[in-house]
């Protein structure tokens, strides 16, 4: 029976109790609730009205009543109507229920043994395939996970460094000055006979004490240079350990001999020591500063062969561990000194050793301590670390990092650095001054097929076009056959029709005729047909990083800056005008070959050389040209104090085979060390000029 014949049948609750209530024949409803209690008693309420008790219906039985008589009356109210149901008593559904044996879960087959021939059976059909949705590039995620990297490593190693600051290295710097000028000072005063006898030891005692209070204002290079030794590892402090403990020995014999110390020279070492790490400290501050204020990271990549058979520059995605891992790695220069420093010792000891053979003790260890203050002069603490402090100061206004000496030494080779319109003109630096419009054509096509050429093409006109294009509702056409001409130009088929676009000398070389007036060098000239029809006004504005960033790679010759994606206009006439660069040592290769090399993509061996935090050329080309310059500085500074050290220890020896004891003063020794630091300061401010 559907649910409309139920509806036809009119059946309620009321009917079926009346004719349950019939055929039973019970008593009356005896109603005790509250709610059917009146005042009077021969009145009760029966579905929320008051009604006389002889007019209750009959009510059911009070004790259990089943299912199956209620399911009767119904089927027999339903037959005086005519209705057919079908109906299943409910002790027969149950007794049904009850015969249906248990559940049982069925038993897993067992797995066959794997078989080359073996094929998969699918009882069931599959359903439609659901492509599996490509990761989306989300920068809000990327910026959280860089913020998140850069204050767990730059910001925190920052404020450790903060913490331990720079005041300290300063002071302590200022007061080794002023000792090593107090020692000269002293020293000068009893070679000119303005000291007298008795106040001789006074004044060796007080050296004495100026070399003490040194080596306790260089406490921390010290124990530097005593973790060095127990690390199997030998510095430039580990020999200024070796310089203090000899020049202590030298300076108690000074007392028996009344003779000045070397406290002056000592002094002076211990001072350029301290210089070379409040130039490490301060570098690597600058560098945890220009980590932690990054809202951007780009890598500079050095790719293998990259054009003409030389590698070239590439920038891709930068991560926070490419320089975290890399920038404390020491520098090739810095474990050459510290080898030739270790080699420098044992030739201190055979000198010394020669001198008390030839002269006595007292003369071996004067020469030994002499010998070890001359035999690395004291711009050699700074030859590695100070080229870097003055580069750093550069490249943090820059908002660049080098990832260590091992990219530093990459970068020093002949490279090629590619170039694009962007670097050289970056957005809004381009703009339209002005249109002319020339025949009889409309002006809105002649925009659309110039424009429909230029966008083909790509480059930094581009953009320019397509926003004309779209400020005169133009329609956009598709470009057939697109050719690029030597001469600054490029054609195609629009619409069945012959467009040229190019320079004004393009369109002479093509053999368009020019009307008169038409003589605008810096445009964008539009022919359909052999007929010129447009004429654009271009405004090129270069910016200040970018001229820098340009000139500074063509001041190099073995860097060769390379054209990969550009406008015709930019030639190379045009770039040298604008720039004031010479473009000689630029390459300009065919626009296939800049295609490919466009598209070309850091590998996931290419080295990362460089992190760079700001948009723009001036960025990648100053890390490059910056390391260059470091690493010349570093390995010149070291090679020339490893010649002023040489030629000392050769001068050494020489005075202890004549016995000339009496020259090695502290003045002379300091004077020594002066001459030398005097190319040492020169050649470390290299960096100063890139």
């Amino acid at each position: 029976m559907n649910p409309q014949d139920l509806d036809n049948a009119e059946l309620n609750i009321d009917d079926i109790l009346k004719e349950f209530g019939h055929a039973s024949g019970d008593e009356d409803i005896q109603d005790t609730s509250p709610e059917t209690e009146t005042a009077e008693e021969d009145v009760v309420v029966w579905d929320g009205k008051p009604i006389q008790r002889d007019n209750v219906p009959p009510a059911m039985p009070q004790d259990t009543v089943r299912l199956n008589d209620i399911a009767q009356a119904v089927k027999e109210r339903v037959a005086d109507s005519g209705e057919t149901i079908a109906f299943t008593p409910v002790g027969e559904a149950e007794a049904e229920t009850e015969e249906q044996p248990p559940f049982v879960p069925a038993a897993e087959p067992e797995t066959e043994p794997y078989s080359e021939t073996w094929e998969p059976e699918y009882e069931r059909p599959m359903g439609d395939y659901v492509p599996v949705e490509p990761i989306v590039f989300r920068p809000k995620s990327r910026l959280k996970e860089l913020k998140k990297k850069l204050i767990a490593g730059p910001e925190k190693r920052y404020y450790e460094l903060i913490e331990q600051g720079l005041g300290k290295l300063q002071l302590a710097i200022l007061l080794c000055l002023l000792i090593a000028g107090a020692s000269v000072a002293t020293a000068g005063m009893y070679a000119a006979g303005a000291v007298s006898e008795q106040r001789m030891k006074l004044l060796i005692f007080g050296q004495l004490l100026g070399l003490l209070m040194s080596a306790l204002l260089g406490s921390y290079q010290l124990m530097e240079g005593v973790s060095d030794l127990f690390k199997r590892r030998f510095s430039l402090n580990t020999l200024l350990l070796f310089s203090l403990v000899a020049c202590m020995a030298d300076g108690i014999l000074c007392l028996w001999q009344v003779r000045v110390p070397c406290c002056a020279p000592f002094s002076l070492n211990v001072t350029m020591s301290l210089w070379s790490a409040y130039h490490k400290r301060n570098t690597e501050l600058g560098q945890m500063d220009t980590m932690r204020k990054a809202v951007r990271l780009d890598s500079v990549v050095l790719e293998e062969d990259f054009y003409m058979e030389k590698p070239g520059i590439l920038r891709g995605e930068g991560q926070v561990e490419d320089f975290m891992d890399r920038y404390q790695t020491s520098t090739g220069a810095e474990r050459t000194i510290n080898t030739y420093a270790l080699v420098a010792l044992f030739i201190s000891l055979g000198i010394g050793i020669t001198a008390g053979v030839l002269h006595g003790i007292v003369a071996g260890i004067h020469f030994f301590s002499g010998t070890l203050l001359v035999a690395v002069p004291s711009t050699a603490f700074i030859a590695t670390s100070r080229p870097m402090a003055i580069l750093e100061r550069r490249l943090h206004r820059l908002g660049v990092v080098l990832c260590g000496w091992k990219a530093v030494s990459a970068l020093h080779t002949r490279m090629v650095f590619p170039l694009s319109s962007e670097d050289l003109f970056p957005s809004g630096t381009v703009k339209l001054n002005g249109v002319k419009f020339y025949g009889s054509r409309n002006p809105d096509q002649v925009v659309a097929y110039g424009t429909a050429v230029i966008v083909a093409d790509g480059g930094g006109l581009a953009p320019l076009f397509a926003q004309l294009l779209e400020s005169r509702n133009g329609y956009h056409y598709d470009v057939e056959t697109l050719k690029h001409y030597p001469k600054g130009g490029i054609g195609g088929i629009v619409n069945d029709e012959a467009v040229l676009v190019g320079t004004m000398s393009f369109m002479q070389e093509m053999g368009i005729g020019m009307p008169e007036g038409t003589n605008i060098p810096q445009a964008v000239y539009v022919a359909v047909d052999g007929v010129l029809n447009g004429v654009f006004a271009i405004s090129y504005q270069p910016t200040k990083a970018a001229a820098e960033g340009l000139a500074t790679l063509c001041s190099y010759r073995s860097i060769t800056p390379a054209m990969v994606s550009g406008d015709f206009m930019l030639d190379e006439a045009f770039i040298a005008a604008k720039f004031n660069v010479r473009t000689r040592h630029m390459a300009f290769p065919e626009r296939k070959i800049q295609a490919q090399l466009w598209e070309r993509k850091p590998g996931e061996d290419s080295e990362v050389v460089a992190l760079t935090t700001q948009q723009g050329l001036s960025g990648a080309a100053f890390a490059v040209t910056g390391a260059r310059s470091l690493h010349s500085a570093c390995v010149a500074g070291v090679a020339v104090q490893m010649m002023g050290g040489i030629l000392g220890m050769l001068i050494m020896l020489a005075l202890t085979i004549v016995g000339a004891g009496d020259l090695l003063t502290p003045q002379n020794l300091l004077l020594y060390e002066l001459i030398w630091m005097i190319p040492g300061i020169l050649i470390t401010g290299w960096t100063r000029h890139i």
